[in-house]
């Protein structure tokens, strides 16, 4: 039987240099080839031009490198282009890229399927299939870099991680993946430009508070009600509202970094004067802002988009307590790309 073989990208700067050396050859191979699976993210061996044909084929024989594909591609009319992304065993996530006149920002996916059990969201419909590694992550934002070179003649500027899955059920791995798009050695990019999305695991806010990360939060939040959010989103009701506002005010305490809540307005759930004002008094408690989403429907059932004047309604008592508040509007709708929040991020 044929043994797997270990993804190469799993091995630090280290492990590959210690593998040289066993093998016979300088630790500095070790060097180059991380270069080439990083740096220039390269998805096979041959590319590998400045090492040898023999140490090319003993890669081969020792490792795989379990990169993504782009399946399939599409380009909506106002710019916006969704990637169906191939893994290596055949399932597939979504990843986005949303261009404004300034920037481009990559929405990339952190597990197939999701952990949670959120009532408006198409990923909740996928039951959790596994974790995405680093790689595979890392490689999203690769995929979205070039095909913002490709388009708009510009790198890519921000990453949001709001795309399928929870980021924080997929904690290890969303790190090393940011660890690796920040680093020198891989795309240099500011951590200030990356926001990871939750949507309120409070411990873990708190475990990326005691990890001192660079990096910008933004809370899945949609209502300060705690009846309402455990009406819309099940797994809340382990971790309520008081309990994500002590997360909340510890994450500000270490890191002294703003928070963004990320809220949709749904006809008949939360478009009342009790979820107004439970909003601005949760906005209370740490230096915040609001992005006040315009919802895309999966289907004709309970969450339909509010009414114009009820998100005006919001964003005048936001405003009145010194709050900032923005609205988003859904992005891609001709090509569908609503998976998680993809849809909703400008």
């Amino acid at each position: 039987m044929e043994i797997e073989k270990k993804d190469i990208r799993s091995l630090t700067k280290a492990q590959l240099r210690d593998f040289f050396v066993a093998n016979g050859d300088k630790a500095f191979r070790g060097n180059q080839v991380y270069e080439w699976l990083w740096s220039k993210a390269s998805h096979s061996f041959e590319d590998m031009t400045n090492v040898s044909k023999e140490t090319r084929a003993m890669l081969e024989k020792n490792f795989v490198i379990n990169h993504i594909k782009v399946d399939t591609m599409q380009r909506s009319e106002d710019g916006t282009v969704k990637n169906a992304v191939r893994l290596h065993d055949g399932l597939i996530v979504e990843s986005v890229l949303i261009p404004t006149e300034t920037r481009t920002t990559a929405c990339v996916s952190s597990q197939v399927g999701c952990s949670l059990d959120c009532n408006f969201c198409a990923t909740a419909r996928l039951k959790r299939m596994r974790n995405l590694e680093p790689g595979e992550i890392y490689d999203q934002v690769v995929a979205i870099d070039r095909e913002s070179r490709l388009y708009y003649g510009r790198p890519l500027s921000n990453i949001v991680f709001m795309g399928m899955g929870e980021p924080l059920m997929n904690y290890n791995n969303v790190m090393k993946a940011i660890d690796m798009i920040t680093s020198e050695e891989g795309l240099g990019m500011s951590p200030k430009r990356i926001t990871v999305s939750t949507s309120g695991v409070s411990k873990m806010i708190k475990k990326m508070a005691d990890d001192e990360v660079k990096f910008k939060l933004a809370v899945s939040l949609h209502s300060a009600v705690e009846a309402t959010r455990n009406r819309i989103m099940p797994f809340t009701k382990n971790f309520q509202l008081p309990e994500l506002k002590e997360a909340l005010q510890y994450w500000y305490q270490k890191t002294k970094s703003k928070v963004t809540y990320e809220y949709v307005v749904w006809k008949g759930i939360n478009d009342d004067k009790t979820s107004i004002d439970a909003l601005v008094k949760f906005c209370k408690y740490v230096p915040c802002k609001v992005n006040l989403i315009e919802y895309n429907p999966i289907d004709d059932g309970e969450f339909q988009q509010a009414s114009e004047s009820v998100i005006n309604d919001y964003i005048i008592a936001l405003e009145r307590n010194d709050i900032v508040a923005k609205v988003r509007r859904s992005r891609g709708k001709d090509i569908d790309a609503a998976c998680g929040q993809l849809a909703n991020k400008s």
